[in-house]
Order: structure tokens, then sequence, then C-alpha cells
């Protein structure tokens, strides 16, 4: 691939030249903003400098939340009227990872090749592009390889900061023939990473009441952030908010939720179907290995690992995803 090597300076006119075209989005370090005293959280934001950019660590957080903001106003209503939100006109540029922009591919499937097409979803997808963000080794607790997903084709340029200079490749014609010293380069992936997960093909039917979903029970506080860092968890509910000032306007959102938390499968007359963690826990990784596959084709889940990283009980779904390989094993599967 044709690239070009920049320096900083020349970079940063880049940055500036593809921002009046582009709203630029990339992970950030949100200092003291961490779950804890003195911790820090990474998280998509708009960026307008390189160094804005954090490279060497894996966001908290998805890309998810570009494209399905946690509170969306569908619409403004009064009692005669009905009114959309405006969409900005200027393009999205993402600075993703391999395994975020295979997971942009399983919102796809679930907002726009799974019966109506999700117009919200539609109007911000079409403005979306991809800058690829290298992994030059694998972080804790991913294992993508696992997953086939440490590696894609699917950017539209990619980029590589080093010491002095950046190095960047284009796909898409909006980002070449820039300044810069003309190279060939091809962007790096992780080929192992030291989470494996061993997915079998085949499950005894016995696996819906085995034992092994208990221990989820006792240790999962059904908090949901393991849904909320999902980069492919696609379920929200619906709010009507009405003013104060007029009891007769408001909005409609829709507001991310989970399948971990109480009151997601509850029912007029009382009526919930799953009521124990480890009920969620079965559905969520079922949903994520299997339900998805029947459907599509292949894993929901594309191994980012941000659910072990982000669980406060150090519940790990590979683990979970390992156990499920053991005891088919065991049943003769």
């Amino acid at each position: 691939m044709v690239g070009y090597r920049m320096t900083k300076t020349q970079f940063g006119q880049y940055l500036e030249h593809l921002k009046a075209r582009y709203v630029l989005f990339a992970p950030v370090v949100l200092q003291g903003k961490g779950s804890f005293t003195d911790t820090d959280s990474l998280r998509y934001q708009e960026v307008s400098t390189l160094q804005e950019i954090e490279f060497k660590q894996k966001s908290h957080f998805s890309a998810r939340e570009v494209l399905l903001p946690i509170t969306q106003t569908l619409f403004y209503f009064t009692e005669d009227h009905w009114l959309e939100p405006k969409v900005e006109d200027k393009k999205i540029l993402l600075f993703v990872r391999s395994c975020d922009i295979h997971a942009v591919k399983r919102l796809d499937e679930i907002y726009l090749r799974n019966g109506r097409e999700d117009r919200y979803y539609k109007a911000m997808r079409e403005k979306i592009h991809f800058c690829l963000m290298e992994c030059s080794a694998s972080f804790p607790n991913c294992f993508c390889v696992s997953m086939n997903t440490n590696h894609t084709t699917d950017y539209d340029w990619f980029i590589r900061p080093e010491d002095e200079t950046v190095v960047i490749g284009a796909k898409h014609e909006d980002f070449a023939g820039y300044s810069g010293e003309t190279v060939i380069v091809e962007p790096q992936f992780v080929t192992s990473n030291e989470t494996q997960l061993a997915v079998p093909e085949q499950l005894p039917a016995s696996i819906v009441t085995a034992g092994m979903w208990q221990e989820y029970s006792s240790r999962c506080i059904g908090c949901g952030r393991c849904s909320f860092v999902c980069p492919t968890c696609t379920c929200f509910s619906m709010q009507d908010i009405f003013y104060q000032d007029n009891a007769n306007a408001g909005e409609r959102r829709r507001v991310w939720a989970s399948c971990m938390v109480d009151g997601f499968t509850d029912m007029a007359g009382g009526h919930a179907f799953r009521k124990s963690q480890a009920d969620r826990m079965r559905f969520r990784v079922m949903h994520k290995f299997y339900d998805y596959k029947k459907r599509f084709g292949y894993h929901m889940c594309v191994g980012c690992g941000r659910c072990d990283d982000i669980c406060p009980e150090y519940i790990s779904t590979a683990n979970c995803v390992n156990k499920i390989n053991t005891y088919s094993k065991e049943a003769g599967q």
C-alpha cells in the first residue's frame, strides 16, 4: 500500500484539512474519571490533535457510543406534531482497532440486515469512516485471535505514530495525496493472545440446566457493566420525557439497556423470564456465541475482552466459554 511518512507538524496540518469535512472521534484519557479514586477513564471523545489520542492503552468503552449514543432522542412531540432531531452534515472519522471494526459489522447485522432498517442508526452509519489503529501487542484479556477479529481490511486509512513522525496508509481517496515522504506500508496485527478460547461447535441439550451456571448467581451483582462496555450489545429501552412547563410536549428517547440487570425481562402481570443471575449469564453467553451465529453465520463476540476488564467481581466471559467447552467434552459432544 502506498502511504506517507509525515512530521508531526505536517500531520497536524493534515488533521486540520480533514476537520473541514470530518468530525474526529478517538479514544482519549479522561483523568480522574475512572470508577475508583485517582483512576482514569478511556473513552471515545471528539479530538482535534494527535496528542489527544491514546494509542498505548485499550479504551474502556468502544466506539459504539458514537454510533449509538447512550441516550438518544428519536423525536420531539407536542399534542399535534412530531419532529426528528437534525443530523450533523459532516462525516465522522473513527479511530478504531481491528476488533472494533468487526464489532460495527455485528451492529450492522442487527440494525440494518435483521428486518426493517433502523433509520437513526443508518443515518449515522452512512457517515462513518474508519482509521485503523494498529495493535503492536495484545492487551490483557483480549482474545481476538480466537474470534478471528485480529485482522481486518475494512478500513479507509491507518495510522502508525512513531517517535518524531507519523506514518499513514490510505485506501480511500479522501485520505490520499497529502504532503510527506512516500513509503510502502502495511498495517500490523497481533497474531496471538495470552487468553485463548475454545468454542465448541455442538452443545448438549443439558447445557441449559448445567450446574456450572449457578456460580454466577453467587458472584454476579447484576450491575450490567459487561453489557455497557461491550461493542456488540444492541439492546435499549424507551423513555417518554414530558416537559415540566408543558405537559403535552416532550421527547422520546432510547437508552442503553442490559440483559444482566433487574427488570430487563419484566412483563405485565409481574412475569419475568430470567430472574436469577445464573439465567442471565447463560442467556448472554449463548447469545454472543451461539444464537447470533445461527442467524448470521459467525460469532457476535469479537474478543475485545472489555467485559473481563470491567467486571467488579472478576467474572470472565472467556473462562465461562472454556468451561462450556469442558462440559461439552465431558458430555461426549
